[in-house]
């Protein structure tokens, strides 16, 4: 049995990972669609939900992501670009 202090260390390891990992993708994401800058923290929430809607969207639409790291990268990065596309829509709705 796993004692709850490592636990929780492998809880803080999870979402240092998934901090760092989301900031990457949203970092890349902003990259590729121009003129839709957050910030480091609107990277880290771009990247995140970008990686979620490659998880959700890919799978459903018939698209294998596959298991490499550089597949769940390249993937969650098209998510995040499809996010800015839509916010960057929606902004410009509202203009």
């Amino acid at each position: 049995m796993e004692s709850a202090v490592g636990a929780g260390v492998g809880l803080l390891i999870g979402l240092l990972i998934m901090i760092v990992f989301g900031a990457i993708v949203g970092w890349l994401a902003g990259l590729v669609v121009k003129g839709s800058g957050y910030g480091l923290i609107g990277d880290i929430i771009i990247g995140i939900v970008g990686a979620n809607i490659a998880g959700w969207l890919f799978p459903a639409i018939g698209i294998p992501v596959g298991n490499s790291i550089i597949g769940v990268i390249i993937a969650a990065v098209a998510g995040a670009v499809i996010l800015l596309l839509i916010l960057k829509f929606v902004r410009g709705l509202a203009s």
